[in-house]
């Protein structure tokens, strides 16, 4: 089959060449070496049986997000920013690197799939063919089959009256080829496997416990039930991702939250960014597929097995405590235990949060004890990310109820969470609460909660801030710190915060907080070269900085200036770094760990020794020109001195871990670390369990 050339399959695609620089690491391919470390907690026989079977999935729900987001925004960040982060290739040579890199961790990926099937097999848990079913067990998923697969498939014909269909993103579908007994000629026809909303992916298989088939295979065993009369030669599974990053040009927008809508609608017709076959796929279907969806051969992916290997996150949660990590629960921080309610301990000291070694009740309660308490008079919260059934929404609905003020900005923008942030939007408007979209133009990233209460010296600021999303649920995962204070400083500064994102205000002037697009960036960069400034002999400058992703190229080369001028360096960096570590004459003052193990490394914490006057703050923002530029982020000191001495402590012990931690080298590759010989294990996050929470 003839293909089309690249400029007629692909109109809207700006492929321009960038310029190479030696100072940075390329963000795509830092990326996947991120996503290669969670493939190897996979592949570690430390790790329970069904926790290997959780980082599997993981690493592939990771591809999915890589795909819709990163790849698609290559194009976006070669025409806005170029020459920020530059290299030589244009975007179909990136792609090719990007396929270099990601095959052999693809291949890896299914050899460690396949090594667990046995394992999980010896401890009951089964993963099966549909061959390998005996016939009665077959006779009752016929039955499932005709009751709850069969009417909700719909077989698509592909010829010259039926034009090839539109593939959804993230859609399993099956290449299903058959042959018609009375003309002998071959068809062609897709049928979408539902989704795991709609039916689950993993069949239980009847009469047994734990064991289950691949949905698709079902139903390629019952196709005669779809194509009644015709021959079937063969069912091959195939899948689209497709550009998910909704392009929003916010300006000409009249009503936000009907905007968001109609944005979300269109994603689903987002340009295709890969194409998955698997090694059975015939070549003249699987080219038939190509030039069905206009893909580009750097864009498709062969792998040896099922696809979407994320589906099986359900079997890598069941309840089985053997194959899992040992359980813990969360502490409540002493000074939070038997108080009254939160307002009269944190009036007593400020108070740090750690989750998930301490319990997000914390924050959920203070929420609760601020909507029931009569002398509250006032609650300002931003929400970014939430759960489903979130208690601290509802705290805020009951909070409007109860009769106090309550506003609350809902970000519609929030990446995959617009759906769901447009429904709890207008079941807050309906309670009650003062509800803002955003502000055009910026994403509000920021995690503040103000609350003002009547007490008998006047009105009392109390605040939490915090490094993560209010979402109870990735709160039990995510490792992150909160802040909970009635600072008068922090307070004036909510106020004002709140009247610039509720209202029409050009704060630029903060007391302690530290907020982008305002004043984060050139703070952070004076803070750099303060430690440059006071770098001595007798007191060397020090920073430590821990965060998700470092990609902004003038923070990158102001820290470069920094360990030119001696400072030593420490970065904690779980995702993305583009910043090249340990080179001579330019970083070799810098060293980068990453650590990935149980829990998600979500926290931001940065250090600064100030010539022993530290300083040390959290926030929401990672340093990449997103956080510091296109977002409302908050990023605020720790004061307390017993505060900063802990997250000084929680530092170390991150930078000494030699079980989780990877090491990032001058040519971007990571090796993990391991213990010397007779050297004990220190696994950071364990330690931060037995130190926090009760295990």
């Amino acid at each position: 089959m003839q293909h089309e050339p690249l400029e007629s399959r692909k109109p809207n695609r700006k492929l321009r060449h960038k310029v190479q620089s030696p100072l940075f690491f390329n963000r795509e391919l830092s990326w996947l070496e991120f996503n290669a470390r969670v493939l190897d907690e996979a592949n570690n026989p430390r790790n329970p049986l069904l926790e290997r079977l959780k980082f599997l999935a993981i690493f592939s729900s990771n591809l999915d997000e890589f795909f819709m987001i990163y790849v698609s925004g290559m194009r976006e960040r070669v025409s806005q920013e170029t020459g920020k982060l530059p290299t030589e290739q244009s975007y179909l040579d990136d792609l090719r690197a990007i396929k270099a890199r990601l095959e052999p961790l693809l291949k890896a990926q299914y050899d460690c799939y396949r090594a667990l099937l046995p394992c999980l097999a010896q401890h009951g848990v089964h993963i099966d063919s549909y061959q390998n079913i005996g016939d009665k067990e077959k006779a009752s998923l016929t039955t499932y089959f005709e009751k709850q697969v069969f009417p909700v498939l719909t077989p698509l014909a592909v010829d010259p009256g039926h034009p090839f269909p539109y593939i959804s993103n993230l859609s399993l579908s099956l290449a299903v080829i058959v042959r018609d007994p009375l003309s002998g000629q071959q068809r062609f026809a897709r049928v979408k496997v539902p989704e795991p909303s709609a039916l689950p992916r993993m069949v239980p298989v009847p009469g047994h416990t734990y064991r289950y088939i691949y949905l698709e295979e079902l139903i390629i065993a019952h196709l005669d039930r779809l194509f009644v009369g015709m021959e079937i030669l063969g069912a091959y599974p195939f899948r689209i991702t497709r550009n998910a990053d909704l392009e929003l040009q916010e300006h000409v927008a009249t009503d936000l939250l009907e905007f968001i809508e109609e944005a979300l609608v269109r994603r689903r017709f987002g340009e295709v960014e890969r194409v998955e076959f698997t090694s059975e796929m015939p070549e003249e279907i699987r080219r038939t597929i190509i030039a069905g969806v206009k893909a580009l051969e750097e864009e498709v992916y062969t792998v040896d097995g099922p696809l979407a290997l994320n589906d099986l996150m359900p079997i890598a949660s069941l309840d089985i405590p053997e194959l899992r990590d040992p359980p813990f629960t969360p502490s409540i921080p002493p000074a939070l235990r038997g108080a009254q309610n939160p307002f009269d301990a944190i009036k007593k000291q400020d108070i740090l949060l750690h989750h998930p070694y301490q319990s997000f009740d914390c924050v959920t309660d203070f929420l609760r004890a601020a909507a029931d308490d009569p002398n509250v008079l006032t609650i300002k919260h931003t929400l970014y990310r939430t759960s489903g059934d979130s208690p601290i929404l509802n705290a805020l609905m009951d909070a409007a109820l109860n009769g106090k003020q309550v506003a609350c900005l809902v970000e519609l923008k929030a990446r995959f969470d617009e759906a769901n942030n447009i429904t709890w939007a207008r079941q807050l408007e309906n309670a009650g609460v003062h509800v803002v979209y955003g502000l055009l133009g910026l994403k509000t990233h920021c995690k503040v909660t103000l609350v003002v209460r009547r007490e008998v010296d006047g009105l009392r600021r109390y605040l939490h801030v915090g490094t993560g999303n209010y979402n109870p649920r990735t709160a039990t995962v995510y490792t992150d710190i909160g802040l909970l204070t009635c600072d008068d400083d922090f307070g004036a500064d909510a106020t004002e915060l709140f009247n610039y994102l509720t209202g029409y205000s050009h704060q630029k002037n903060y007391r302690r907080f530290l907020v982008a697009p305002i004043n984060l960036r050139s703070r952070l960069l004076e803070l750099i070269e303060r430690e440059i400034s006071v770098h001595r002999a007798d007191t060397p400058g020090r920073i430590i900085a821990k965060m998700n992703a470092l990609v902004d190229p003038e923070i990158i080369q102001s820290l470069y200036r920094a360990s030119q001028a001696g400072v030593q360096i420490d970065l904690i960096v779980r995702g993305m770094c583009c910043l090249r570590p340990g080179v001579p004459g330019l970083s070799e003052n810098i060293r980068v760990i990453s650590i990935v193990g149980r829990f998600l490394e979500h926290s931001r914490i940065f250090y600064f020794h100030n010539g022993g006057n530290e300083d040390i703050y959290i926030g929401s923002a990672d340093w990449m020109p997103r956080n510091l530029d296109r977002r409302i982020e908050v990023v605020v000191p720790i004061l307390a001195p017993n505060n900063r001495k802990e997250l000084l402590e929680v530092l170390q012990i991150m930078l000494e871990d030699n079980m989780q931690a990877w090491d990032l080298h001058p040519d971007g590759c990571y090796t993990r670390r391991h213990p010397a010989l007779g050297e004990a294990e220190r696994s950071s996050q364990r330690i931060l369990l037995q130190r926090l929470a009760n295990v």
